[in-house]
């Protein structure tokens, strides 16, 4: 029997609409700024109002929907910074572990009883211990 392992299940819960919670936000905030942005700017200089505007919005779209190598924006963003901001000195520190090894315990093998061959060597040929006899003298 196969069983279906579920995959991507890194998916955002969805909010509004195909929107997830963090897309709200980031859209939501810039319409907002944009709605306080009119009635500050807008009525005096309505060009301004309409380049700051699109830039917002703009930015918003960014964050919400843009995804560069499977990674979001802000992913993109917070690693960038804690990469600039963070300390580019690294030392290795050692961990402070103790060692455990286990000794090899050695199993003395029975030895063997030497068995008496049936055709007996001599320990020494007589040519060699006449040799010896002649060399030491005696």
């Amino acid at each position: 029997m196969q069983f279906h392992i579920p995959q991507f299940i890194e998916h955002e819960l969805k909010i509004l609409g195909p929107l997830t919670f963090r897309q709200t936000i980031f859209i939501g905030i810039a319409a907002a700024v944009c709605f306080v942005l009119y009635f500050t700017i807008g009525k005096l200089n309505f060009f301004i109002f309409l380049l700051i505007s699109i830039m917002l919005i703009g930015g918003a779209l960014m964050l919400s929907f843009l995804k560069i190598g499977g990674q979001s924006l802000p992913t993109i963003l917070k690693n960038f910074l804690n990469f600039n901001l963070g300390s580019k000195l690294y030392i290795w520190k050692r961990k402070q572990v103790p060692i455990f090894f286990k000794p090899k315990i050695r199993k003395e093998k029975p030895k063997k009883e030497e068995k008496e061959s049936p055709l007996k060597m001599e320990k020494m040929s007589k040519i060699k211990e006449l040799g010896k006899k002649i060399e030491f003298g005696g």
